[in-house]
C-alpha cells in the first residue's frame, strides 16, 4: 500500500470538516499559523488578532479562527499545504459549528462545573476538560478561575470527540460573561433614559398579572440588584431579569417586559456595574427567563 504524504493534522482536519466543524491548523504551541504577509501588521484592515468580526478572506489559513472552515476543497489547497507542513494539531472554530466549550483548567474549576453545570459532552484536556454545549455565546477569558468560554471569535484544539451526550448551553454559562464586580460609584450616576422607565399598565395590554403584583416582585428584585454595593451585581441583575420574565411566560402579551428591564439595568449601574455589562446581563436574563434563544 502506497504511503499517504499527507500530513497527519491535515487528516484529521478533512475528515472533521467532513462532520461539518470549521477548522484551522495550529503550530507549535497550539497557536494558529502567522497572517500570511498581505495581512502582516494589520495591513488587509482585517482581523489579525482574532479579534475582528467576518471571515478571513485570504487564500491562506491566516486570521486564527476566522481562517476556519469546512470547505475541503480549501483546507486541501496549494494555499493551505504550507501551513500543514508545519502543523503539529488541528483546532476548529466552536460558534461556527453552532458550539460553546467551557474550558475547565484546574481541579476546583472541574469541581465547580461538575456541581453547577448540566452534564453534557465532555473531552479530556492535559489540565483538565472541556465541556461542550449546544448554543452560541461571547467568549471570554478568566470569567472564573480556572474557566475559559470559547464560542465565537475563538478557537479550540480539537481533542477527539468525547463522551457524553450534547444538550443546550444552560443560562449558568452564558451568566459567567457578565462582569460580577460592583463597586460603588464616585458620585450620582447620570442614567436618565433608564431611571423614567416604569411598568405601564396601558402598554403592558396582554399581561394576566395585577399591577401590585408587578410592582412587588420587581421592587424586591430592585433591592437585590442595589443591595450588591461591592460584589456580584451584574449576576443579580441576571437572576432577577430572569426570574421576573419566566413569570410572564403564559401571558398572551404585550407585558412591558423593556420597563422591567430599563429598571434593573439602571440598579446595576446605580452600584458600578458598567452599563454595557448591565444591559448584556439584563438582556441574557430576560432570553433565559422566556426561553427564547438569541
Amino acid at each position: 500500500m502506497p504511503h499517504d504524504p499527507r500530513p497527519a493534522p491535515l487528516e484529521a482536519a478533512l475528515k472533521l470538516a467532513d462532520a461539518g466543524l470549521p477548522v484551522l491548523p495550529l503550530r507549535k504551541g497550539k497557536l494558529p499559523v502567522g497572517n500570511c504577509r498581505a495581512c502582516a501588521d494589520s495591513a488587509c484592515g482585517g482581523g489579525p488578532h482574532m479579534k475582528s468580526a467576518g471571515a478571513c478572506v485570504c487564500a491562506a489559513p491566516c486570521h486564527g479562527w476566522a481562517a476556519a472552515t469546512a470547505d475541503a476543497s480549501v483546507i486541501g489547497s496549494p494555499a493551505w499545504a504550507p501551513a500543514w507542513r508545519q502543523a503539529v494539531a488541528v483546532a476548529y472554530h466552536p460558534g461556527g459549528a453552532g458550539l460553546t466549550v467551557v474550558d475547565l483548567d484546574t481541579p476546583a474549576a472541574l469541581a465547580w462545573a461538575r456541581e453547577t453545570l448540566p452534564a453534557t459532552r465532555v473531552v479530556s484536556t492535559a489540565r483538565g476538560e472541556h465541556w461542550i454545549y449546544r448554543g452560541v455565546m461571547q467568549s471570554a477569558n478568566s470569567v472564573r478561575p480556572g474557566v475559559d468560554i470559547k464560542s465565537r471569535m475563538a478557537y479550540a484544539r480539537w481533542l477527539g470527540a468525547g463522551r457524553g451526550t450534547l444538550v443546550d448551553l444552560p443560562s449558568t454559562v452564558r451568566a459567567l460573561v457578565v462582569r460580577e464586580e460592583a463597586t460603588p460609584a464616585r458620585e450620582p450616576v447620570a442614567f436618565s433614559p433608564t431611571a423614567r422607565a416604569v411598568w405601564n399598565r396601558a402598554v403592558a395590554t396582554g399581561c394576566r398579572h395585577t399591577e401590585t403584583y408587578i410592582r412587588t416582585g420587581l421592587d424586591r428584585g430592585l433591592t437585590k440588584v442595589s443591595s450588591h454595593t461591592e460584589t456580584g451585581a451584574g449576576s443579580q441583575a441576571f437572576g432577577v431579569a430572569r426570574f421576573l420574565a419566566a413569570q410572564h411566560t403564559q401571558c398572551p402579551g404585550p407585558c412591558d417586559l423593556d420597563a422591567i428591564a430599563a429598571q434593573i439595568i439602571a440598579a446595576a449601574v446605580s452600584v458600578g456595574v458598567p452599563e454595557p455589562y448591565a444591559q448584556r446581563a439584563v438582556t441574557n436574563g430576560l432570553i433565559a427567563g422566556t426561553g427564547r434563544t438569541q
